[in-house]
């Protein structure tokens, strides 16, 4: 049975890893993963606007990993259009890609609550030495926070590589419009924080007491050797 300072700290992993599963899903669904500035290059060319004329053509552009949002200013007022990425923009994306990076999302939230349960189990039941013993703390914690860190390094090379940006904003638009000055936005920062979070438990189940897997000291038999000095 865990002691009394063991339950604590694996009931504080446990809400830990609950937090991850929740901020992982809310952030999913979210459509606050990047923005961006657009600027209405075809219509600035035309009028040969410079300085402060660029802002009567700049615009807005945010989206996350279903739907987002993009503001058209062309010299004629703002127009505000909602964009969705299934189906309306699935031509326009890297479409492999971007289902990877969802698919990684539901990896983080299934593991990160698949690691909360096995944190209060060890903390209130009487864990197998197995998966569900101290193997199991490290193996799903280690997988939740591998999945978080895929998420960002994925997206940010469908952003980056791809252009996410641009192809998004000009859709049905030809290249007449410019994203600049993206910015990640707090969506993309909640995995981040569960990337953070987990590799916190980790630390909190070495404190514990849990030693790291396969860490185990092999005892050195002198005495077959000594015995073969004999002969």
């Amino acid at each position: 049975m865990p002691t009394r300072q063991q339950r604590l700290v694996f009931s504080v992993s446990g809400a830990l890893g609950l937090s991850c599963a929740l901020a992982a899903a809310v952030a999913t669904g979210l459509p606050h993963w990047l923005t961006a500035r657009l600027l209405c290059r075809g219509a600035a060319e035309r009028v040969n606007a410079t300085g402060t004329e660029l802002e009567q053509f700049a615009g807005g552009l945010s989206y996350g990993l279903f739907h987002g949002m993009k503001v058209k200013r062309c010299g004629l007022g703002a127009r505000t259009s909602r964009l969705s990425l299934f189906p309306e923009l699935l031509g326009a994306i890297p479409a492999g890609l971007h289902v990877t990076v969802l698919f990684f999302c539901g990896a983080v939230i299934l593991f990160s609550s698949v690691a909360t349960g096995f944190f209060f189990f060890n903390a209130f039941g009487r864990p197998y030495q197995t998966l569900q013993g101290p193997l199991g703390l490290y193996l799903w914690t280690a997988i939740s926070g591998l999945c978080s860190g895929l998420v960002m390094v994925l997206f940010a090379s469908e952003v980056k590589l791809h252009h996410l940006s641009n192809r998004i904003a000009n859709f049905s638009e030809g290249d007449a419009l410019q994203a600049n000055g993206e910015r990640y936005d707090r969506c993309f920062w909640l995995f981040l924080l569960v990337f953070l979070l987990h590799g916190l438990n980790v630390l909190l189940t070495r404190l514990a007491g849990v030693h790291f897997p396969f860490q185990g000291t092999k005892e050195v038999d002198l005495g077959g050797g000594a015995a073969d000095l004999m002969y």
